[in-house]
């Protein structure tokens, strides 16, 4: 489809969607309309620009999505093998709409709130009007925008001053199977005051393998001396289409600590900016993307130092298959004033097959002189030696590839402190594992 067809259509849904609110705060409103004007101007991002060079997204454009209908109740026990602790605080949204049958806030201290993004807008909530839409910027690309434009509903976690829960809230982004593609644009919201203390799991699966196309949107605002762990599991269909945009703003001797895994979708993307700006803060960014077939997953990262005195470590490793396709793209970016900034990047790469490949660019942009900075990135196949080494022991040469892989893998995963979490995660690595390949 050419790409003023495309932009004509989604004007066309917009402008259902408006009817169909009929309601609702004027200023939202007013972003929303800003929103889709911009992508109506500028349409989706194309390999011409160089942050998309790698990452053709143009089989999204030839695809006419329609807006996800309101599903009928889901069953309870479907989402169960999904959720790490039956008790477990947690926000399930199926097909975009919130399923309040499937979630549940009980037990949570005074002073963290968990509740639809909707609720919170018809609410007057200050605290969401005043952060949705600042960070992630509608016109970072046309991704952001189209989801700005069809905000309606999605997460919203706000804890306040001094009030710590360790145990992970759970936000469970489920699609089901429809018999035409359906487009789907949660809306994630965090904002963590001083002092506080979250842990979250943001969780995006299919329940069937069907064509869809998931564009979300995360901000975490993070306040002074607070500390964050987020966990992202994208588990798409294997025909879907996943582009994400996660934007973090911290303060003051503050933390935040990411976990970032992609095992599925035919294109999926994810875009991380995270803004560390005050002093004496610490920021570790972990991902792990597995891809065989003719998957694409490609995952940019900016980690963007602001102020003096700030730490920041990258790791990311990938496992490719088949003809498979990675992209990392990686910037480090140290402003003039930040001074005595320590960071450090890597990104490394496992090749099983002939065809698949990476595409792999670590890069630092400093501007001040006195940091210590490092980065790099590798790429390779499993090694012969070791492999004779475990065979030599009595051990099969496909369970021996699987025993490689599972501790290239391993060294993401044990990053993870929560322990049910670490072994349902390394679970699923374990899953797609299968005689020294990745299982489609």
């Amino acid at each position: 489809m050419k790409e003023t067809g495309i932009r004509d259509w989604y004007l066309s849904l917009f402008e259902e969607f408006e009817r169909e609110l009929n309601s609702g705060a004027p200023a939202l409103g007013h972003m929303r309309r800003q929103a889709i004007r911009w992508f109506a101007e500028n349409g989706f991002p194309s390999t011409r620009q160089e942050e998309w060079r790698f990452t053709n997204v143009s089989p999204i454009s030839e695809i006419k999505f329609e807006a996800a209908e309101k599903p009928a109740a889901l069953d309870p026990a479907r989402i169960l093998p999904y959720i790490t602790g039956d008790d477990s605080a947690r926000l399930v949204f199926v097909n975009g709409h919130i399923d309040r049958m499937s979630s549940t806030t009980a037990q949570l201290p005074h002073g963290l709130m968990l509740q639809s993004l909707q609720d919170a807008l018809a609410s007057n909530d200050a605290a969401a009007a005043a952060e949705l839409a600042r960070h992630a910027r509608m016109d970072e690309n046309g991704f952001v925008a189209l989801n700005t434009a069809f905000i309606n509903d999605g997460a919203y976690v706000h804890v306040a001053k001094d009030v710590a829960h360790a145990r992970p809230l759970h936000l469970l982004f489920i699609t089901t199977d429809a018999a035409e593609a359906r487009m789907v644009q949660p809306r994630v919201l965090i904002i963590v005051e001083d002092n506080a203390q979250l842990s979250v799991i943001e969780r995006y699966i299919s329940l069937a393998d069907s064509t869809y196309f998931a564009n979300p949107v995360t901000e975490i605002v993070i306040g002074e001396n607070a500390n964050v762990t987020h966990y992202k599991i994208q588990q798409e269909s294997r025909k879907a289409f996943h582009t994400a945009r996660l934007q973090v703003v911290l303060k003051r001797d503050s933390s935040y600590t990411s976990h970032n895994y992609a095992f599925g979708g035919a294109i999926a993307r994810t875009d991380m900016h995270v803004v560390l700006d005050g002093e004496g803060i610490d920021c570790t960014l972990n991902g792990l993307y597995l891809g065989g077939g003719v998957q694409l997953i490609d995952n940019h990262t900016v980690i963007e130092h602001r102020r003096p005195h700030c730490n920041s470590r990258e790791f990311y490793k990938g496992i490719l298959d088949e003809r498979a396709r990675a992209v990392f793209s990686g910037k480090i970016h140290v402003h003039k004033y930040a001074q005595k900034t320590d960071a450090m990047q890597s990104n490394q790469n496992l090749i099983l097959s002939e065809e698949a490949t990476i595409d792999t660019k670590p890069q630092l942009e400093i501007y001040a002189d006195d940091v210590k900075c490092t980065h790099g990135a590798t790429v390779g196949r499993i090694d012969e030696e070791s492999i004779f080494y475990l065979c030599s022991r009595g051990i099969g040469k496909a369970m021996a590839k699987n025993l490689m892989m599972q501790a290239f893998a391993g060294q993401i995963t044990d990053r993870i402190k929560d322990d049910a979490l670490r072994e349902h995660i390394a679970e699923i690595v374990l899953g797609h594992l299968h005689d020294g390949h990745l299982h489609r």
